[in-house]
């Protein structure tokens, strides 16, 4: 052994008495933006912000994707880098292995679904929504580009025998969606078999022998048709008559002898109800008339005795399982929250689907229809926060300018937080949307830390409340849809808990468009506001709105062509009357947005700085419609927290 000498003693005494050697660079005083996010007038973000709010970030989320043919694992989506990419779970809480690594978002994926060797899936380009399909091979991991990498591809559809997808695709002239046949195994085999007009065109599902296809010609929120279409003949024929009613259609799946189908829809109804149709009669059988709400969604399982259905009711989702041979159906019981992603597994005896409330994010589970036994499949992070503690919300009710009840959902802060609270207003997208009772985020750090109340409105035109309220913005009511906002805030004043004085405005998309609005019609009534990717006037919108959505989007709000419309909308629009905001604004935008272009929030921005009216301004450039990268979220959602505390508390 080496003996530690008295010198050697000495030596080690003196280095540990002298000061560490202290690192050149200091820490940084702010929060730097990356290189893809452009400013204007937004301050720097202090570290102190950033610190305080970081594992508000820190939420992560998991959703279904599909289910493996053969054996119990799945494909789910979650985000450990800067967006939702493919990761593979081969039992109940197991590992969240990714299988994709794309500088962009992933946007669903399904197995081949009788070997499961490969599974394709969708994935955007910098934010423009021009998706491409690809095939994953398991095997080797290799990546096969399926589409042209130029065009817009989705809705891919397996055949039952796993040969061959059906999907749609803009690739002839970038406008009109056409539906297309390929065996994902061979990209060679793709072929274009029906040339179509307009945007919403989606096959739903294949028959059994391979032989047809049915496909949903979605013309709005309220009306769509459905088509047998021929691939072999390139013929389509329609099942569902245009007789000048609007009638919406959704989910069209057929049974296993292909002599009928089952749909979703409100014909007759105020409500989607699931439904049978004879091919040979096309005579519906209303078969949920007793759930006065919307099926939201619903699955047929492998062997066909069995449907899964969601009911959305008040907001809150509800699962039934119905048996085809009596047409019974049978709640089953699970935590309160809203579902998505149902998916029966190929057993029959499991279904699959991802959960979230008020307390918890969004993970995945599947039930056993049997037993009712619940298995979690997924258990996302949550920053090291305690969920439990988070508020549930409260349903509210305000009458509007005509007597229409309107309905939202309010979460206040906690009991820590004494007097009057000031309140941001957030306004959903659609504008066929639905606010619902779910997790928020890291929109909790308002609550928890600032003590800000968070209120979620469903002003008329949005959906789960009947197709009268879904279609009573339409047109030339857009601006009715104003005043519900504009009663609210009345509403807020009069609330003994919420602070009138001290309201914030926000929504992305056309929730975006709400915030302009009400900037501009009541800016006496708010104190600041944020619109995201919003239109600010909706006959530019209309105008510059990529091709293969502009006249969806006509319908609902109105066909900027004619003479009055145009007028009126025009008189109407933010942009006409953005001398009124006198209120601070914050805008955010992507650059590559196909929605809603660049342009709508840039004139909104030059003419608020040209009237010295306070405007933060954040374009992404690597973005689209909403930020999807991390990096950029999480520089959003600071810069957010500084734009609050400045002008909604101090």
């Amino acid at each position: 052994m080496k003996r530690i000498t008295p010198l050697l003693m000495l030596t080690l005494a003196l280095c540990l008495a002298l000061p560490a050697q202290q690192p050149s660079q200091q820490a940084p005083a702010s929060f730097a933006p990356n290189e893809n996010l452009v400013l204007d007038n937004v301050p720097p973000v202090p570290m102190a912000i950033v610190d305080k709010a970081r594992r508000y970030r820190e939420f992560r989320a998991a959703s279904l994707l599909t289910w493996h043919p053969t054996k119990r694992e799945m494909l789910i989506s979650t985000r450990f880098g800067s967006v939702n990419q493919i990761h593979h779970v081969a039992m109940p809480m197991g590992a969240r292995t990714q299988m994709t690594f794309l500088p962009d978002r992933t946007t669903g994926a399904t197995f081949q679904p009788v070997t499961g060797k490969y599974f394709i899936f969708g994935h955007d380009v910098g934010g423009g929504e021009w998706f491409q399909l690809s095939r994953y091979d398991v095997d080797t991991g290799n990546i096969t580009l399926l589409t042209d990498g130029k065009s817009r591809n989705g809705a891919a559809t397996w055949a039952h025998d796993g040969s061959k997808i059906a999907y749609m695709s803009t690739r002839r002239n970038r406008r009109d969606t056409d539906m297309y046949v390929m065996d994902p195994a061979d990209p060679k085999t793709d072929k274009m078999v029906l040339e179509l007009q307009g945007g919403g065109w989606g096959p739903s599902d294949w028959s059994h022998d391979g032989k047809s296809v049915l496909l949903n010609e979605f013309i709005s929120a309220n009306e769509s048709y459905i088509w047998l279409v021929d691939p072999a003949a390139g013929t389509k024929k329609l099942l569902t008559p245009k007789t000048g009613e609007k009638i919406l259609y959704s989910g069209a799946t057929f049974t296993k002898d292909g002599k009928g189908f089952y749909a979703t829809t409100d014909k007759g109804s105020e409500f989607q109800r699931l439904a049978y149709f004879d091919m040979a009669t096309m005579n519906p059988t209303f078969l949920t008339s007793d759930i006065k709400w919307d099926i939201d969604s619903f699955e047929i399982s492998n062997d066909g005795k069995s449907i899964a259905f969601i009911a959305n009711e008040a907001g809150v989702d509800k699962l039934y399982v119905m048996d085809t041979a009596t047409k019974k159906y049978r709640p089953i019981n699970l935590p309160v929250g809203i579902l998505g992603g149902l998916e029966w597994h190929k057993s029959g005896k499991e279904i699959g689907f991802q959960l979230n409330s008020a307390k918890t994010p969004t993970d995945v589970y599947s039930v056993d229809v049997a037993t009712g036994k619940l298995t979690r499949w997924t258990q996302s992070e949550t920053g090291g926060l305690n969920t439990s503690t988070f508020p549930d919300a409260q349903l509210v009710k305000w009458k509007s300018f005509d007597g229409m009840e309107i309905t939202g959902f309010l979460y206040m802060p906690p009991a820590k937080f004494t007097g009057k609270r000031p309140v941001i207003v957030s306004i959903h997208g659609g504008p066929e949307g639905q606010a619902r009772p779910g997790f928020l985020g890291a929109t909790n750090y308002y609550l928890n830390e600032l003590g800000v109340a968070y209120l979620l409105p469903n002003i008329r035109g949005s959906s789960g409340y009947g197709k009268t309220f879904l279609m009573a913005d339409n047109g030339m009511k857009r601006d009715a849809s104003y005043k519900d906002i504009d009663a609210l805030l009345d509403w807020i004043k009069a609330s003994p808990n919420l602070d009138g004085d001290r309201i914030m405005i926000t929504g992305g998309s056309y929730g975006g468009h709400m915030t302009l609005a009400i900037a501009t019609h009541y800016s006496d009534k708010i104190r600041c506001s944020k619109a995201v990717v919003a239109m600010s006037n909706l006959v530019t919108f209309l105008e510059n709105t990529e091709a293969y959505r502009r006249d969806l989007r006509r319908v609902e709000y109105g066909d900027e062509r004619e003479p009055a419309m145009r007028e009126y909308l025009t008189r109407i629009a933010p942009m006409s009357m953005v001398k009124n905001i006198k209120k601070p604004m914050y805008i955010v935008q992507g650059k590559n947005d196909p929605r809603v272009p660049y342009t709508e929030a840039e004139q909104i921005v030059k003419t608020l700085k040209a009237n010295g009216t306070p405007a933060w301004y954040l374009l992404g450039l690597n973005e689209g419609h909403g930020f999807a990268k991390r990096e950029n979220q999480d520089f959003d959602f600071y810069t957010t927290i500084m734009f609050v505390q400045k002008y909604l508390l101090d």
